[in-house]
């Protein structure tokens, strides 16, 4: 079965960096697009950043020129690189990917950006 596991996450200064991990199983990766969604207390989720399987990306305006998605076929593995952190970027961060129209959700990881 698909199972996406994300990485990474923690408390962090303003200011801050981290990066997000999310490995992939029960699919053949290098074909999938791959997505991180965030929800936020008391907000909907949202759409952070996606990767073609070819590579394009597309980011929320808010996170553009300070996170980067990237991914690592060989490892199955989607990351998100998280750089210029902001009190609003506080939140559960998931993993997403679809598999012959089923979404496949991670379990999610907390970042917390406080001082």
């Amino acid at each position: 079965q698909v199972q996406l596991v994300e990485s990474g996450g923690g408390l962090v200064q303003p200011g801050g960096s981290l990066r997000l991990s999310c490995a992939a199983s029960g699919i053949i990766f290098s074909i999938h697009a791959m997505n991180w969604y965030r929800q936020a207390p008391g907000k909907q989720r949202e759409l952070v950043a996606n990767i073609s399987r070819g590579g394009s990306t597309n980011y929320l305006d808010s996170v553009k020129g300070r996170f980067t998605i990237s991914r690592d076929n060989a490892k199955n593995t989607v990351y998100l690189q998280m750089n210029g952190l902001k009190p609003e970027d506080t939140a559960v961060y998931y993993c997403k990917t679809q598999k012959f129209g089923r979404e496949y959700w991670g379990q999610g990881t907390q970042v917390t950006v406080s001082s």
